[in-house]
């Protein structure tokens, strides 16, 4: 799957760059208080923290983070990667007080879970491979994850990518059904899958977007809107170019992250930020605050509009390189310095606080040990 072949990618970034790393002073902490209990702090106090994680095996790391709220939270991953060896799934949760490692040793899994979606009433869903080379749809039962049934299950044309909750309790998953690329949607009771997309050769879309009206979006190596129907929107990304995220704020006002490693260059060469908005007829690439490294991923406020971006600076490594929405353009926001590096992974807002964010990652920026994992928390 394209949406995280970049951790994957930049194993040969660090093994083939043996390149210094600047040292960066480090960012102002936000209120202890305000940072445990996630309730509001001042704006003057706001800041990008630490929050401590559990260990997972060498090689851990969190690909995708979601919300229900300031004291529930979930976050999925993969850990005990080396190499070519695939890991075993890795899972946390957040009580409002602390993060914990969930025990996921039912699941027959190997590799890791790769999407999360949480809805502000408390329902989860996470989305996962089993040994089998099937993708699983996985529900919250309120202490671990458990397999749920859906259409297609088991079937070789059917594909699971990513997942995101909408307004009534629905969540959207993005993905493949009849060997045709297109989306699915439900609830605790049932699932069903929309129209494919029209066009039969369209490729699998790696994630899914649903916007706090209702707008759902599959994006990737297809972009497009569904409203009963398709709208497709053309993609113009260059050649070895990953979509990360998609933020539609309105169908002429649309932001895109990712991250393009061009045409050729010497081994080892690192992934080039992409970021681009479209206008409702055409994209153009916005120049970011640094260009060598990539964005990770890029979420809204509450009513919809651009907000934060979470980065990975090739040469700041040692702290998170956040883009924040500024009114008229995206501005620097530095994460906390790191002993070693942090590989922001997915950025995911927290409902019910003003403005709280959590991003997650890994201590490095290839998957092989001693990676660990590392969450940081806006509040």
């Amino acid at each position: 799957m394209r949406r995280r072949a970049f951790v994957r990618g930049l194993a040969v970034t660090g093994a083939g760059l043996a390149l210094p790393v600047p040292l960066a002073s480090a960012a102002s902490a936000a209120s202890a208080a305000g940072a445990v209990t996630g309730r509001p702090v001042s704006a003057a106090a706001a800041a990008w923290q630490q929050v401590a994680a559990p260990d997972g095996q060498p090689a851990a790391h969190l690909v995708a983070v979601a919300a229900a709220g300031p004291e529930r939270a979930w976050a999925v991953g993969e850990q005990g990667r080396s190499g070519s060896t695939i890991g075993t799934p890795l899972a946390v949760s957040w009580d409002g007080s602390a993060w914990s490692r969930t025990d996921v040793s039912h699941l027959s899994y190997s590799g890791g879970l790769r999407a999360v979606a949480a809805a502000e009433g408390g329902a989860a869903w996470a989305i996962g491979t089993n040994t089998a080379g099937h993708d699983q749809l996985l529900r919250w039962d309120g202490t671990t994850w458990r397999e749920a049934a859906f259409p297609g299950r088991g079937e070789a044309g059917t594909r699971l990518t990513g997942i995101a909750s909408g307004p009534g309790g629905r969540f959207w998953v993005s993905g493949r059904h009849g060997d045709r690329a297109g989306l699915m949607y439900g609830d605790s009771k049932a699932w069903r899958w929309c129209r494919p997309l029209p066009d039969e050769a369209a490729p699998t879309p790696s994630g899914v977007r649903v916007t706090p009206g209702g707008e759902v979006w599959v994006y990737g190596d297809v972009i497009a809107r569904w409203d009963g129907a398709w709208t497709v929107v053309p993609r113009t990304l260059g050649i070895r170019a990953s979509v990360t995220g998609l933020l539609p704020v309105a169908h002429d006002d649309i932001w895109l992250t990712g991250f393009a490693y061009g045409v050729g260059g010497p081994p080892g060469k690192p992934p080039g930020v992409t970021l681009q908005h479209w206008d409702g007829t055409a994209w153009a690439n916005v120049q970011p605050p640094f260009t060598v490294g990539l964005l990770s991923g890029i979420t809204g406020d509450a009513v919809g509009r651009p907000d934060r971006i979470s980065g990975w600076d090739f040469w700041d490594q040692k702290r998170a390189h956040y883009l924040r929405w500024d009114g008229t353009a995206w501005v620097s926001e530095r994460g906390p310095e790191t002993p070693s590096a942090y590989l922001p992974e997915a950025i995911a807002p927290i409902p019910g606080t003003d403005g709280g964010l959590w991003s997650v990652g890994t201590t490095s920026f290839s998957p092989y040990p001693p990676a660990q994992l590392r969450v940081e928390r806006f509040a």
